[in-house]
């Protein structure tokens, strides 16, 4: 039963977690806004990261004790390695983000090389499918290796996506871990529907509810006032873990764009904006819709609430309605969350500035 991996991951995660606060103190992996400047900060005072080590170990022992090891299974575990390896040493010194973009290919690669592809999108006005695998590219690597080329270039498109825009959401304590866990609640809800036609749904039940235990456990560290910072390791961890289970319950990407449907959309907003303004994309900035909610006022447990009841409903939806419906949904919650996003920047002048530190 998937609950018993949730369970080991959540206290694994839950305990270990004051251990790597101490690890993050002694060897100065913290976030000191008056030595490490960055314009999204929004807390004071020194605050220790490399939470995403902790969430790692959970996510380590318990797939270590339920998931079959196969070439899959550790190319999984390898390319998290390397996330959150990478994530240490962010946290230690930032690292260029083009570096950072550059090793979030690596882990993506690593996956696909081993399978994770997605073949075939829903085609949610007709119902049929959108076959990706007709084109085909065989090299001989240990034998005849077979690329799929859209279903790969697909796949590594949505995990560099999700990696990246998942970590933009992780802006003030306890928002994203709780938004993850749901999701991955959600995406092994989802799988555990096909279960039983394809025992090999098995495999993305247990590692969606491992997923959802190890940020689970986590939580309690990371909500207000946060003892602890994921960190960019547990950011790109978490956007990882999300796109693969997407790709692996049977190519559900809509699903999982749906549940993440507020990250998803700030995303893309934030994109438009820094293009428009003419900075690379890739730059940080204080302009994250979790920024405009600051400055409206809203507290960080409010937000942290927000997000995570928008999740649970967006979930819930994407449950229940069709391909087209879920279309439709996305399309509703893009234009409310850009309509407000357009109305924060017009007004925000004219609102008062609370305490950015305030719960």
């Amino acid at each position: 039963m998937p609950y018993i991996p949730f369970l080991i991951a959540f206290l694994t995660t839950l305990f270990i977690t004051p251990v790597i606060i101490r690890f993050a103190k002694k060897y100065d992996l913290v976030d000191d806004p008056k030595k490490r400047f960055h314009p999204a900060h929004v807390h004071k005072g020194i605050i220790p990261r490399a939470g995403g080590l902790a969430i790692f170990i959970g996510l380590f022992v318990s797939t270590i004790l339920f998931l079959p090891l196969t070439v899959r299974t550790w190319a999984i575990l390898g390319a998290s390695s390397i996330l959150i390896i990478v994530g240490l040493l962010d946290d230690k010194k930032d690292i260029h983000p083009y570096i950072r973009l550059g090793t979030n290919l690596v882990a993506s690669l690593i996956v696909i090389g081993v399978g994770v592809g997605i073949p075939y999108i829903t085609n949610p006005f007709t119902g049929g499918i959108i076959d990706l695998s007709i084109w085909t590219y065989s090299f001989p690597l240990f034998g005849i290796h077979t690329i799929i080329i859209l279903a790969d270039l697909f796949a590594l498109l949505w995990i560099m996506w999700t990696m990246n825009i998942i970590g933009w959401s992780a802006g003030v304590d306890g928002q994203m871990p709780g938004f993850v866990t749901i999701s991955a609640v959600v995406l092994g809800l989802l799988s555990m529907r096909f279960s039983i036609q394809d025992p090999t749904q098995s495999f993305v039940t247990t590692l969606a509810f491992i997923t959802a235990g190890a940020f689970f456990g986590f939580l309690p560290w990371n909500f207000y006032p946060q003892k602890i910072m994921p960190g960019y390791g547990g950011k790109t961890l978490a956007g990882f873990l999300l796109a693969l289970i997407g790709i692996l319950s049977y190519a559900k990407v809509g699903t999982a764009l749906l549940v993440l449907g507020v990250p998803m959309i700030d995303a893309v907003y934030t994109l438009i904006r820094r293009i428009g303004s003419k900075k690379l994309p890739v730059l940080a900035d204080r302009g994250h819709l979790h920024h405009r909610l600051l400055d409206l006022g809203w507290g960080k447990r409010r937000i942290a609430l927000f997000y995570w009841i928008v999740s649970a409903i967006l979930g819930s939806i994407a449950l229940t309605v069709t391909s087209k419906e879920k279309v439709f949904t996305f399309l509703l919650v893009m234009v409310a969350v850009g309509g407000f996003l357009l109305w924060v920047n017009f007004f925000t002048q004219f609102s008062k500035q609370h305490d950015q530190d305030s719960g």
